[in-house]
């Protein structure tokens, strides 16, 4: 499955697949956007398992003058930035990408809430901007078949993402919205 997105805030476009990858899957992209340090561009790949728990990700690119290259993994419950174990995250399962909508899709896959539920899905947060992982507390309330409530408080974002026939978001208000 494929996406485009085009970015709401700023001038940006996002693409990605999510492919089959031998006892799991790989969602791999490209976001292309204005950042305040100037033109952006980054490749990225996630991996998770059957399960939908991630195993590794990896970003390359640039910011502006900025080179980037990370790599992260989730080994047996401690998870690596560009191998150093960052404390605190162990019972995470899920890698979220700043800069992209397309790790969503991986979250809803793993643990979609039933209709009416609510479900916490913290995950280990890769912050662009200041090349961390930390947790990010997130929490989807599903609304129907193809809506939830979205929170991230610790980013003060809220709102209703729409999934769309591709199984990627469609519409993440305020931020990106599906080109279809």
């Amino acid at each position: 499955m494929n996406a485009l997105w085009r970015r709401l805030d700023r001038p940006g476009h996002d693409a990605a697949c999510l492919r089959p990858r031998g006892d799991g899957w790989r969602l791999s992209g490209a976001a292309v956007f204005l950042h305040d340090e100037g033109p952006s561009c980054l490749a990225y790949c996630v991996e998770v398992d059957s399960g939908w728990a991630t195993r590794r990700g990896t970003i390359h690119g640039f910011v502006g003058d900025r080179r980037v290259a990370h790599d992260i993994r989730n080994d047996e419950e401690v998870w690596r930035l560009d191998g150093v174990a960052v404390d605190g995250l162990g019972r995470l399962l899920d890698l979220d990408l700043s800069f992209t909508p397309a790790t969503n899709v991986l979250q809803l896959r793993r643990a979609a809430p039933p209709l009416g539920q609510t479900v916490d899905l913290p995950a280990a947060w890769f912050n662009l901007d200041d090349a961390t992982l930390t947790e990010l507390p997130q929490r989807y309330e599903r609304l129907s078949e193809t809506s939830y409530r979205y929170q991230a408080p610790s980013v003060l974002y809220e709102g209703v993402l729409e999934v769309g026939a591709c199984g990627f978001i469609k519409s993440y208000p305020g931020l990106w919205a599906l080109e279809e």
